[in-house]
């Protein structure tokens, strides 16, 4: 188990510095990328042991019972587990932790909204270089604090060019095509299947000679379409205008060799198109319902066993444990769009994550928050649940190995890796802005729709891009 781990960890080390590609030239700019490359999960437990001491001597981590803690939680799959944790802290110390969490697709406005009111968040998060762009002026110099001491890595932290740690990751994450190894056992049992065995796919071409066959044969395997439905409700259609577009952003970045731009060329949109036309059409809906279509929707699909691909992370196990499909059954693999060398490739491996303490608290909050935050990462209660309710891989020294999650999405990602597939950084982080994504978003739903072109989606793509970095540099 040790080994498993240790490999996870270092391959996204690895990762980290090939996915410097991918983040913005701002002292810990590339923590987005390398926040990706998972990490070696017991480098320094021993240094962790003493880090984590330093951090509560050094760090004014201690609860003193005074101040309290507003978190502003980005992640709506944990909202319950994050208010049980708080719960628990409170019980223990009488420190008041008010946990709330925004709406999918709505983080940014409730972030502006929240940090309008007296009672502003103290607690809050950015996804990366470019998110931490609107939010720099609002962090707290996280230096001294128990979470920047117990991090492995300072690829897992926001640093400022004057040194200030302005935000550091807390969860390392996956995505790919999730899959129902015993639905596509089933396929491939069948007269005429494409393939022999789930191995066999390894590019785009064969992925959809694989997914037609399983729609065409839909009946007879007893299920409703080859992928979930591609939702463009707000809780589901950034796995397409962010976690999808992320592929055609890598293959151009790594062509061009850069690891930004402020003018995306659109070089590999049609092998977006080639993807977004597969999810679209060989679908458990019809593409004219996709607008009310909800990442509920997609997850329910096929936790019951109704579809056999799920474009989705490791986060989304605990929205599929307990119902049809087994652990044992659940697996992960690439996102093909048709690159060249693709056959290589792996899964999408990153972190859009950063907690970020506001400087404008009163200083009773700001140490009762950091406090809090010592002791998610250090306490027994905390550790636990991130392990078992949250399911989360995290870039900290005090994780050590019974502190890793049992989820078979994680270990699907090991896999990958152990196979030598080449991990792709999540260069969405450098997206310019949430605008440009509802603007691609758009896009695409009419285009699925049959309501809009695909030279739309270009435009959203191409231009849009531009004028989001022109207007965010005004």
């Amino acid at each position: 188990m040790k080994k498993k781990f240790v490999s996870l960890m270092l391959a996204a080390a690895m990762v980290a510095a090939m996915a410097a590609g991918c983040g913005t030239d701002n002292g810990g700019s590339n923590a987005a990328d390398k926040g990706d490359q998972a990490e070696d999960a017991n480098t320094g437990e021993e240094e962790g042991a003493d880090d984590s001491k330093d951090g509560s001597a050094d760090g004014n981590q201690a609860a003193s019972g005074e101040g309290s803690v507003y978190y502003l939680n980005f992640k709506p799959e944990q909202a319950d587990d994050w208010k049980a944790l708080a719960e628990t802290y409170t019980e223990q110390t009488g420190v008041p932790v008010v946990v709330e969490t925004a709406a999918s697709g709505t983080y940014e406005s409730t972030l502006k909204s929240e940090m309008a009111k007296e009672e502003a968040p103290t607690l809050f998060q950015v996804n990366g270089p470019v998110g931490l762009a609107s939010w720099k002026d609002y962090c707290y110099d996280l230096k001294d604090s128990a979470v920047y001491k117990n991090l492995k890595s300072d690829d897992f932290a926001l640093i400022a060019d004057s040194g200030e740690v302005q935000g550091v990751a807390y969860v390392i994450e996956t995505y790919g095509l999730i899959y129902n190894k015993k639905l596509l056992s089933d396929y491939c049992a069948l007269d005429g299947a494409k393939i022999k065995d789930a191995s066999e796919i390894n590019s785009f071409a064969k992925l959809k000679e694989v997914a037609d066959d399983i729609q065409a044969k839909k009946d007879d395997l007893g299920i409703v379409g080859a992928f979930t439905s591609a939702g463009m409700d707000s809780s589901s259609d950034w796995r397409f205008k962010t976690h999808l577009a992320n592929l055609p952003i890598y293959y151009e970045y790594q062509a061009d060799g850069i690891d930004s731009t402020d003018a995306i060329k659109g070089t590999y949109l049609d092998n977006y198109k080639n993807m977004w036309d597969l999810y679209i059409t060989d679908s458990t809906v019809e593409p004219t319902m996709l607008s009310s279509s909800t990442g509920e929707d997609a997850a329910a699909e096929f936790a019951m066993g109704e579809a056999v691909f799920y474009q989705n992370g490791t986060w989304a196990y605990n929205d599929i444990k307990d119902n049809e499909v087994a652990d044992e059954d659940l697996g992960m693999m690439p996102i093909y769009i048709g690159a060249e060398g693709e056959e290589n490739q792996g899964l999408c491996t990153g972190s859009e994550n950063y907690w970020c303490v506001n400087k404008n608290a009163s200083q009773e909050d700001i140490d009762a928050t950091l406090a809090f935050l010592e002791w998610v990462i250090t306490s027994d209660e905390g550790r636990t649940s991130f392990r078992d309710d949250m399911g989360f891989v995290t870039p900290f020294t005090t994780f050590t190995d019974e502190y890793q999650p049992a989820n078979p999405l994680v270990a699907a990602s090991q896999e990958d890796i152990d196979a030598g597939h080449k991990t792709i950084a999540w260069c969405f982080t450098t997206m310019p802005s949430e605008n440009w994504k509802n603007g691609v978003g758009s896009a695409l739903l009419e285009y699925a729709q049959g309501t809009g072109e695909w030279d739309a989606v270009k435009t959203a793509f191409v231009d849009g891009w531009a004028a989001e970095v022109q207007a965010v540099s005004e």
